[in-house]
């Protein structure tokens, strides 16, 4: 990607960004464990049409988090963080959203940041065939967090958070990866914050008067592509579309910047 840039957001957090290319603005945000780097091999494919911009949100990568206390954090943070990036490059933008950056993405748009299209891939509503988590889930990560226990706050999200087998994760613990999802332990009380029960599109994002798109890849875990499918019924102005590969909640770089190419060239 490009040049690493910051914005400050309003509770004075440093939210870092690669920008690359020119045309019209496109943000990229990530899920849960990702850094800048999660949507950049779809942004690089759009760089030669729009101004790509991928950010390590809050607490993740080069970015700061102003939040001492897991507890204290609120949607508003994150979404004043993303209004703090789109208003540095001059917004407005089109936002893309991976997983709960998706839900994030949607949050902010109805709170009324400069967002012109929103494009979502697999975002993990509770709809379809796939399971919202506990309604506590954000509270007992957050207490894990605040008790130093980071690595059984890590574990907690994978397991009870976003579904993965037990045993999974005790082999990803054992692993050289884990120090790195450690460091970033205290963000998973953000999203699952993001993605608590009921884990519904709000009365306010089924209203938005904006153009969506929903992604799916065909090798995904089938719960997320049936969420993703059922999604455009509960938003006013949401089409679905399916893209080649995708395995394990994977983003095909080529098949996704193409069809949000698209979306996005729609107007």
């Amino acid at each position: 990607m490009g040049t690493v840039h910051s914005a400050t957001s309003a509770d004075g957090t440093t939210i870092a960004y690669e920008r690359e290319g020119s045309g019209p603005l496109v943000v990229f945000l990530g899920g849960a464990f990702n850094d800048r780097t999660a949507c950049a091999p779809v942004a690089e494919a759009l760089r030669d049409r729009y101004t790509v911009v991928c950010v390590d949100r809050r607490g993740r990568g080069d970015s700061g988090d102003a939040l001492r206390v897991a507890a204290d954090y609120r949607i508003e943070r994150e979404v004043e963080d993303l209004d703090a990036v789109i208003a540095a490059e001059g917004g407005p933008a089109a936002v893309f959203g991976f997983s709960s950056g998706g839900i994030l993405a949607l949050h902010a748009a109805v709170s009324g940041s400069a967002i012109t299209r929103i494009a979502l891939y697999e975002p993990p509503f509770a709809l379809g065939g796939l399971a919202g988590s506990a309604k506590d889930l954000s509270g007992k990560l957050a207490a894990l967090v605040d008790e130093g226990r980071r690595g059984d706050a890590v574990a907690t999200m994978q397991i009870e958070g976003i579904g993965l087998p037990r045993e999974v994760v005790e082999q990803v613990r054992r692993s050289p990866l884990w120090p790195q999802l450690e460091a970033v332990a205290q963000t998973v009380v953000y999203d699952a914050t993001l993605t608590a029960a009921p884990n519904l599109p709000t009365p306010a994002m089924r209203a938005l008067d904006l153009d969506v798109l929903v992604l799916s890849g065909s090798d995904t875990w089938p719960g997320l592509r049936e969420a993703a499918q059922a999604l455009p019924d509960h938003l006013a102005r949401a089409t679905y579309a399916e893209v080649p590969g995708g395995a394990g909640h994977g983003i095909p770089a080529e098949a996704t910047a193409k069809a949000l190419d698209e979306f996005l060239g729609g107007k």
